[in-house]
């Protein structure tokens, strides 16, 4: 193995050395439960306060509008369940309008919602992932409660236009969550500007630790916790506070905060000149929004390839990268997301993502061009497929635009 380059940011990503330092403390001799009275467990109250001060700046809201979680699929759960099972709701608002390519955190959450009687409604996107403003509006009727649609997806990068969305929501009384999971610490999100009542975020995709996350609720919005015991959380999750990732994610989110600009602009930079080198591999596609989308997420379509062996033969290069098709859970299906903004089924079995962070460098980037070029090579050279197209059959109409 030549070298290793780590690509799969938008799946996780390293802790860095600053959360690391700050959540050493909390593992060692600051073991105690900040629900006690005494000294040792005031100060790990205390730097809880000081985690949810750093989210709070962050996404422009007050620290008591923060509810720490086990993560981001825990804060989609908490923030869907929570407010049906309330009890606060008008009994007619049973409806949900979500988009047909979000996580699936809270694509199986709306399913399990729908089983119990719940309405769900799933409004489509264009070929660049954006949610159809339109459609989304018609959805909206007089039972809907909640839009939940995420800011960034997680797969295509492509950014949604999150005050738009909002200023539908608020027009029609509606209540408007979204999974910023992939956004957090990689755009800027102001709830109040953006009218944003619920927000989700995760400690892992930003260099915090895994197991952590968020939910902001706006101050007004009453949420049935999914776990119940001691009232932690001001009543909104019970159970002892896991103090040391909570002071990571907060030193994450500080961090990211802090730094947003200059490490945007960075990775920009990375993902641009990776762009720019796939896509000379003929048949080549970008997916995704190829302006407003994420700086470190570049995805792409490859005809002729299946994903699968594209990531493993990456893999023997010391490559880490990511496909859209789901070979971990047995499944021949494409990804649900790129047969969203319409790929034909065959296309979107071809499907390579490669996220970036700022510990990526130049020299990472070339030396994906150079693996992703000569695997691509490889694998059309072995396959009937490609030759056959090759040989005189017309390629999909996709890759004449």
């Amino acid at each position: 193995m030549e070298r290793v380059v780590y690509s799969d940011n938008a799946a996780t990503t390293p802790i860095s050395k600053n959360v690391y330092n700050a959540m050493l403390p909390y593992l060692t001799s600051g073991y105690g439960n900040p629900s006690s009275l005494y000294s040792l467990g005031r100060e790990e109250k205390k730097a809880m306060d000081q985690a949810r001060a750093y989210v709070a700046k962050s996404l422009n809201c007050e620290p008591n509008e923060v509810i720490f979680t086990s993560g981001g699929s825990e804060a989609d759960n908490l923030a869907i369940k929570g407010l049906f099972f309330s009890g606060k709701l008008p009994k007619n608002k049973r409806h949900i309008i979500t988009s047909t390519f979000e996580h699936h955190a809270v694509l199986y959450t709306c399913e399990f919602m729908e089983r119990i009687g719940y309405d769900v409604t799933y409004v489509n996107v264009d070929e660049q992932g954006h949610i159809k403003l339109d459609e989304l509006e018609a959805a909206i009727n007089e039972n809907t409660a909640l839009v939940t649609i995420m800011a960034a997806n997680n797969e295509i990068g492509t950014i949604q236009d999150l005050k738009a969305i909002s200023d539908i929501c608020h027009k029609h009384g509606v209540l408007f969550h979204t999974d910023a999971v992939q956004a957090m610490g990689h755009m800027r999100i102001d709830v109040k500007e953006l009218g944003i009542d619920m927000l989700s975020l995760s400690g892992h995709k930003l260099r915090g630790p895994k197991g952590t996350g968020a939910l902001y609720c706006r101050k007004g919005i009453v949420l049935e916790p999914l776990i119940h015991g001691g009232g932690q959380e001001r009543g909104k999750r019970s159970g002892t506070e896991n103090v040391a990732g909570i002071v990571g994610l907060g030193e994450a989110v500080r961090y990211a905060d802090e730094n947003l600009e200059s490490s945007m602009e960075y990775v920009t930079k990375l993902r641009d000149r990776l762009i720019e080198g796939v896509l000379k591999i003929p048949y080549t596609k970008l997916t995704g929004d190829p302006v407003n989308r994420l700086p470190g997420t570049a995805s792409f379509v490859i005809e002729c390839i299946e994903g699968e062996s594209l990531v493993l033969r990456l893999d023997l290069a010391g490559i880490a990268a990511s496909t859209g098709s789901a070979c971990s859970t047995g499944s021949l299906d494409p990804s649900h997301v790129l047969m969203a903004i319409g790929l034909p089924h065959e296309v979107a079995h071809g499907s390579l993502r490669v996220t970036l962070g700022e510990q990526n460098t130049e020299e990472d980037v070339d030396y994906l061009i150079e693996k992703i070029t000569y695997v691509v090579k490889t694998l059309r050279d072995m396959s009937p497929v490609w030759d056959e197209k090759i040989n005189g059959q017309p390629m999909l109409k996709l890759f004449d635009k």
